[in-house]
């Protein structure tokens, strides 16, 4: 009886679905044997791994500053009361300060439950835009996951003429590509880096990425034919107004 055997995955294509944890036993046995011989996997396998790492510290927040201070800017507008001593009270802390200070320690308990009051209404709405930007984070992630590790993504690389090395991967299944960048310069004020599709000889407007790491194509890459970068003005623009830094023709 002959055994069937199921054929393995082109270890070259399996970098990014290690980097994501997402290989079988089988495959993680054969592209570890891979890896130990293999220069250009070993260093793809951690720029996937790094910009995974990049991508899932993205929403961390560290708490705000201005906490503290409105706290103490508030204590510091309370008037401190007098000690208590034993004996007699003073008769000038008996008449008009002596009936003063319930007001004062009303009116200090009123400004600091008014400044925590605030605090706890900025705190709520910055936690839900950190929970916001989490779940982007972790949906954009998600996406990117879903396209590196499909079994029919490909990918190229090139170099800008800025000097950037760039990869772009491709499933044709899903008609979706993820873009990665490593040295890109900075774009400058006003200026923000922007990615096209060549579609049926038209660039399209395909998202942006402002410095190192990986983002999500915008659009379905179903008939293009390159993947372009481009220099814009802040917010981009309907149609390329400077010269490809890159263009990379995209696997079909």
């Amino acid at each position: 009886m002959k055994q069937r055997h199921e054929v393995l995955p082109d270890p070259h294509a399996l970098t990014a679905a290690h980097a994501l944890d997402a290989l079988d036993a089988d495959e993680r046995d054969v592209f570890a044997a891979h890896l130990a011989r293999c220069a250009a996997c070993r260093r793809e396998t951690a720029e996937f791994a790094a910009t995974a790492a990049r991508l899932a510290s993205a929403a961390a927040q560290a708490p705000p500053a201005s906490m503290k201070q409105q706290v103490l800017g508030a204590v510091d507008g309370v008037r401190q009361l007098p000690p208590q001593v034993s004996g007699t009270v003073p008769a000038r802390l008996r008449t008009g300060a002596g009936r003063r200070l319930p007001r004062l320690v009303v009116a200090a308990s009123l400004a600091v439950a008014a400044a925590l009051a605030g605090l706890v209404v900025q705190q709520h709405r910055e936690g839900e835009r950190a929970a916001q930007r989490a779940e982007q984070a972790r949906q954009q992630l998600h996406d990117i996951g879903v396209v590196l590790a499909a079994p029919d993504t490909r990918t190229v690389r090139g170099r800008a003429s800025n000097g950037a090395h760039a990869l772009v991967a491709v499933s044709p299944r899903q008609e979706r590509a993820v873009f990665t960048a490593a040295g890109l310069p900075a774009a400058g004020t006003g200026r923000t880096y922007q990615l096209w599709l060549n579609r049926d000889g038209a660039m399209r407007p395909a998202g942006f990425i402002d410095r190192d790491g990986t983002v999500l194509v915008e659009g379905a890459t179903g008939g293009a034919r390159a993947l372009g970068l481009t220099l814009e003005p802040a917010g981009g623009s309907p149609r390329p107004t400077t010269a490809p830094l890159l263009l990379l023709s995209l696997p079909v």
